[in-house]
């Protein structure tokens, strides 16, 4: 069995998300997406969980499941800041979880910690390692997955608040972390130049915080499984057997990737930034060093290099930017709508449409630019230009490769 997961998402109760984020619209657009397996998103917040608790239907397997049996796994994502060895770290991690009776256990810990109420990804002042710790006295079958481990901000590697290994951030409670979450700005090919993450599972997730096709799903992890159970997806995390791989965007997509100044419209890449030593040639304040440069600073290894066991991954950009790019009209125009909705319906999901649709089908429904552009993200080779300090990269095409719009089309 085939499962394309997203096991990394918010709701509508995390800070800076689409009120509109519920267990309906997560449902419809995941299909559409073309996932099969969701995160349920922040299951420690009061109001969320009796959402989740209304509307989902939980058995034995430990998933999930709605009205219309599509299914989700007990997910949340806390932010934990404290000060370790006189600096202050940040760091985000995943939480998986088997039922909605660990759920209440891992709630009353939390409680126990600060406030839960204020937002879906709440703030706790505990340290890595005492979080798993806590986590498997309550239950063994909890997973603790760091997240987009790193960002400048909030991660296990980050720049500004980061470690230089699992071992130091998560000390003697190391060993139980079995899978990291490599994030939008990096993707397993310059996680694998670092020999210390050879052991982990490297799993991708949009971290979305609204259900737009060209948020849900944008990264995920793939599965294959001979029966979608909790324990199943477990194990796979915990051994690599049954994970398949995942879906990545380029890490130039990343709103991180490269190092920069968003205020300044300053982006370099680490040598670059390495010659001004760091320091913005504008305003002269310290850049925000991005990803591909704290990866170049802990790498052990030249750019290339692949493990014995390393999982394939699929780079692709979500249809919805490609379509805009190209047609040069926003994201969630109607124009470019028009277009996604043609395919989808034609095609059943976009992730068919993105892998496995044949150029010849396309060229029947759209533009033979877009189904150019279409093979091109399937063959990796679209170019990105570099997203950086908070900013998203952009696709780039030439502008032979642009579409006009004809009048009658307005």
């Amino acid at each position: 069995m085939k499962i394309i997961s997203d096991l990394h998402i918010h709701s509508r109760f995390s800070r800076a998300t689409s009120k509109f984020l519920d267990i309906k619209n997560l449902e419809k657009y995941a299909k559409i997406k073309g996932i099969n397996l969701l995160g349920t998103s922040d299951f420690t917040h009061p109001e969320w969980i009796k959402e989740l608790k209304h509307e989902l239907t939980e058995d034995e397997t430990g998933i999930l499941k709605t009205k219309n049996n599509f299914p989700f796994i007990l997910q949340t994502e806390v932010s934990l800041i404290y000060t370790d060895r006189e600096k202050g770290r940040r760091v985000h991690n995943v939480i998986l979880a088997p039922n909605l009776e660990i759920v209440d256990q891992i709630t009353e810990y939390f409680l126990s910690k600060g406030r839960i109420d204020y937002d879906g990804r709440p703030i706790f002042k505990i340290p890595c390692d005492e979080l798993v710790e806590s986590m498997r006295k309550i239950s063994k079958d909890i997973e603790v997955i760091p997240a987009h481990i790193w960002t400048p901000w909030f991660s296990l590697f980050g720049s500004n608040s980061g470690f230089n290994s699992v071992k130091d951030c998560f000390k003697d409670q190391a060993k139980h972390i079995h899978a990291l979450e490599t994030g939008l700005s990096s993707d397993p090919a310059m996680n694998w130049r670092l020999s210390q993450l050879d052991k982990y599972a490297l799993v991708s997730s949009s971290d979305l915080h609204s259900f737009w096709p060209w948020r849900i799903g944008r990264e995920a992890t793939i599965f294959d499984l001979k029966k979608l159970t909790y324990k199943n997806i477990i194990k796979a995390l915990r051994t690599k057997k049954g994970l398949q791989g995942t879906i990545e965007v380029d890490p130039n997509y990343g709103k991180y990737h490269f190092d920069g100044h968003r205020n300044c419209n300053v982006c370099m890449n680490p040598k670059e930034t390495i010659k001004v030593k760091n320091i913005c040639p504008k305003c002269k304040k310290n850049l925000t060093i991005g990803v591909l440069h704290r990866v170049e600073e802990l790498a052990d290894r030249k750019e290339g290099f692949i493990p014995k066991d390393a999982k394939p991954f699929q780079t692709l950009m979500p249809l919805s930017e490609i379509i805009s790019t190209l047609i040069g009209s926003p994201i969630a125009s109607k124009k470019t709508w028009k277009i996604y909705d043609n395919l989808i319906n034609k095609f059943k999901n976009e992730l068919n449409i993105m892998l496995e649709v044949k150029k010849e089908e396309l060229i029947k429904v759209i533009d033979k630019k877009i189904a150019d552009a279409i093979i091109k993200n399937r063959k990796g080779n679209i170019i990105v230009q570099p997203g950086f300090d908070g900013e998203y990269g952009k696709p780039k095409f030439s502008n032979k490769n642009k579409i006009k719009i004809k009048k009658r089309d307005k």
